[in-house]
């Protein structure tokens, strides 16, 4: 899995790179990225990428001939890459659209900054549009970062323990059950004893029931979904 941040602040981002799960799956050959900069593409002498909103209006927006060119060159390279753009108007980044990406070979994040990028550029350009919640940020980047980070764990020998992946929140409509370790009491606080008796159908039992909890207090509309689909299936039958 190849990806490509295209960003006017790679040191910014850089870093996430450089430590722990993605060093390794970098180290190897699992991941490779690199980064494109559109300062590096464009025809004004001083390096401006950003001009005035037409119409009025506060803030800078990214001009479209750096990106238009700086896309043109990473197609033409990479003919197959996918290309997504960050932004507040995209649809929401789920679980479901890191496993279809992970399937990709190539993907590129387009890091947007100031008020955002040229229109004609995500028209012309984005393959998908994702914003990764209702809030702005001051930049592209972190959304960026937190996709790539989703999209990596699900290639495969990404992570240690493939296993672990289908029992994480999202997976189903439920979220993932608490998490316990030692030692067995801590701060007069135990672990649900059923954990420790080494019973596996007791403690899926156990856990599904505490994932029911923990999805219906903090996602009643995932907690929704999930007996709904429960009832559909018991219908079938």
């Amino acid at each position: 899995m190849r990806f490509t941040f295209v960003t006017l602040f790679w040191p910014l981002m850089e870093g996430y790179f450089g430590d722990s799960i993605l060093q390794r799956a970098i180290g190897k050959g699992l991941l490779e990225v690199d980064h494109l900069n559109p300062r590096d593409f464009t025809t004004d002498r001083h390096r401006k990428v950003d001009d005035t909103m037409a119409g009025g209006g506060a803030g800078m927006v990214m001009m479209p001939q750096p990106l238009f060119d700086t896309l043109k060159h990473l197609k033409e390279a990479s003919p197959r890459v996918h290309i997504l753009f960050t932004t507040p108007v995209g649809k929401p980044f789920r679980q479901s659209d890191a496993r279809r990406l992970a399937k990709k070979e190539h993907v590129a994040f387009v890091s947007g900054r100031y008020e955002g990028i040229d229109e004609r550029v995500v028209e012309t350009w984005a393959d998908e549009c994702f914003s990764i919640g209702d809030y702005i940020l001051t930049g592209g980047e972190l959304p960026s970062l937190v996709m790539a980070d989703a999209i990596s764990r699900i290639v495969p020998g990404v992570l240690g323990n493939a296993d672990s992946l289908a029992a994480e929140s999202f997976e189903s409509h439920l979220l993932e059950a608490p998490a316990f370790t030692k030692p067995k009491v801590f701060h007069n606080l135990s672990i649900p004893s059923e954990l420790l008796k080494g019973n596996h159908s007791k403690i899926n039992a156990l856990k599904k029931t505490m994932a029911l909890s923990k999805t219906k207090y903090f996602r009643p509309e995932r907690y929704l979904k999930f007996t709904q689909r429960e009832s559909d299936e018991k219908s079938i039958y």
